[in-house]
């Protein structure tokens, strides 16, 4: 069965490139050419995956991101063509699954919404982690910390079973990433220190009593967690 995803993006030149390649590809491209009209699209037809744009007239695509969030666990893979880090650490702490600055070639795309696609795909074994007062349903993607249900990003949640995985093991912050996953996902170090800090404002005091900093390394889930 064909991959459906959806492109949100004023650019017409851009759905004709992307959906000839990603169709040579198994990739079946529909087009919204503005936030609104994204919106209902997908409220009216099922997709694999969004892809959004973010400098649009009207609506632009962080506001768009939001409000899928607001409904959905629906892969986005965000395309701008800002690429400082800034926005992308807005992109990612509204929701987004991965970051793309244009101009990209569509075969990096392709890999990219391949990827955030593997992600999203349930265990096919349950796997839950029991840790400090943190459940976490891996196969779920749901965390509750001591009992209260916390509503993480992709990423966050991510890095979250990476470092609980590996606890008692400090984690470069060059290698985080790596760890949870997402070496596709292009940031910085500082992108990674503010997705650990709300992940641990998050977790409430289980965030901050267990998930440690290593100053000049990295981060480390504390082994007394487990």
């Amino acid at each position: 069965m064909s991959t459906r995803v959806l492109l949100i993006d004023d650019d017409t030149r851009l759905y004709e490139l992307l959906a000839q390649y990603l169709g040579q590809n198994g990739v079946s491209v529909a087009h919204a050419p503005d936030g609104g009209r994204g919106l209902a699209a997908l409220e009216a037809s099922a997709y694999d995956a969004v892809l959004l744009d973010v400098m649009m007239p009207g609506m632009d695509g962080l506001e768009v991101c939001k409000r899928i969030r607001s409904k959905s666990r629906i892969p986005v893979v965000m395309l701008t063509a800002k690429g400082d880090e800034t926005d992308r650490v807005v992109g990612l702490e509204l929701g987004a699954d991965d970051y793309l600055p244009k101009p990209f070639s569509p075969r990096e795309l392709l890999a990219r919404l391949r990827a955030v696609l593997r992600r999203s795909q349930p265990a096919a074994v349950a796997d839950r982690l029991e840790a400090g007062g943190l459940s976490i349903d891996v196969a779920g993607r749901e965390v509750r910390s001591e009992g209260r249900l916390v509503d993480l990003t992709g990423l966050e949640f991510d890095l979250l079973v990476a470092l609980v995985r590996r606890a008692g093991r400090v984690i470069p912050r060059d290698a985080l990433l790596g760890e949870a996953g997402r070496s596709d996902t292009v940031v910085g170090e500082r992108t990674v220190d503010v997705h650990i800090s709300h992940l641990r404002q998050k977790l409430g005091d289980v965030g901050t009593r267990l998930i440690k900093t290593v100053r000049g390394v990295g981060y480390v889930f504390a082994k007394e967690g487990m």
